[in-house]
């Protein structure tokens, strides 16, 4: 099977899938996000959101909208910053994309108070102005992996060896969709591509090309998919992917380049991709930080600190984590962000 079949089994099996079946998130789980960091990531997404709300004349009701948001605690970090703006929370309906019962279970705990709606799909999103954010959701769809070979290219597999689940490659041949790749790639580069993506981000542009509304998409990956980023983690440490199927978190990098073309060609406006330290630093997260900081002291203050720069650091997330957002075309940028050259 491709590697997009064995991830979409591994991950998203009713029975076994990975999501299905357990919380993944936390010291006690296999990764942490930057939501469960610190509650500034969400403040200042909030923060940014609400700006772009009042840039659009404050739609009444609008979609406050986010998919795969794990344990809900980024969107209510997000509805406890928006509170600030006058009207902005009374006039937002919570809506959720998730597939996975157990975190809809953790996500209604909590949202405890709140009135959120489920969604399989995107596609399920009410006909509404859109303010959605996205935290590490395209990493986890399913990707194909495609080898040169020649002038053609050979498709990356899993298949069965010595009763082990290992990869290999299908026979070499010539993919029209990766004929522009012949003009920067070498023999032996591998190509990935996402055959969900382009689907779902067309989905949300249109969205905001037609209704209004923002997209914040935050994910750790590049411009212009080149080499394999495939990767599987368990208990916060890399894994052999092919070890334990359904047992560990299978990502690969996000490829911005493709999330911006698809965003674009449904008619939406995109920004520039931005580093996380850098959107979060324009934001104003080192300000937010030191009015935290002044109620707390030893380990907690230590803590808080940590977070910052965990959050920020180039050498930490704040460099591998990138940000592009989506808008309505013709308007302003939401704040931080520079539009698209």
């Amino acid at each position: 099977m491709s590697i997009a079949d064995y991830m979409a089994e591994c991950l998203l099996h009713p029975a076994h899938g990975y999501y299905a079946t357990r919380d993944p998130f936390g010291a006690a789980g296999d990764f942490t996000t930057a939501p469960e960091i610190s509650q500034m990531f969400g403040e200042m997404l909030g923060l940014c959101l609400a700006q772009a709300w009042l840039d659009q004349g404050r739609p009444s009701p609008f979609a406050l909208a986010e998919i795969g948001p794990g344990r809900g605690t980024l969107i209510a970090d997000i509805l406890r910053a928006i509170r600030a703006v006058k009207g902005m929370a009374e006039a937002a309906e919570i809506h959720l994309v998730e597939a996975s019962p157990v975190l809809r279970a953790r996500q209604a705990e909590t949202l405890s108070g709140h009135r959120p709606v489920w969604h399989d799909r995107v596609e399920d999103l009410p006909d509404l102005p859109i303010f959605l954010v996205a935290n590490e959701f395209f990493d986890a769809l399913p990707i194909r992996q495609f080898e040169r070979r020649g002038a053609g290219w050979a498709e990356r597999q899993v298949g069965l060896s010595d009763g082990r689940l290992t990869p290999g490659l299908g026979p070499v041949t010539r993919y029209p969709a990766l004929a522009a790749r012949l003009d920067d790639t070498r023999p032996g580069d591998v190509v990935e591509t996402c055959p969900a993506l382009p689907a779902v981000a067309t989905e949300i542009g249109a969205r905001i090309a037609l209704l209004g509304g923002v997209a914040l998409i935050v994910d750790y990956g590049g411009w212009h998919s080149l080499g394999d980023t495939f990767q599987a983690l368990k208990a916060h440490k890399p894994v052999d992917p092919f070890a334990t199927p359904g047992e560990a978190d299978l990502t690969a990098h996000v490829d911005f380049e493709a999330l911006a073309a698809a965003l674009a060609g449904a008619g939406a406006g995109v920004t520039a991709m931005t580093p996380q330290g850098v959107l979060l630093e324009r934001l104003g997260i080192t300000a937010r930080a030191e009015v935290l900081a002044r109620k707390l002291s030893d380990a907690a203050l230590d803590s808080h600190i940590a977070a910052h720069r965990r959050l920020t650091h180039p050498s930490e997330m704040g460099q591998l984590f990138k940000v592009i957002a989506s808008y309505p075309r013709g308007g302003p940028p939401p704040p931080g962000f520079d539009p698209l050259p």
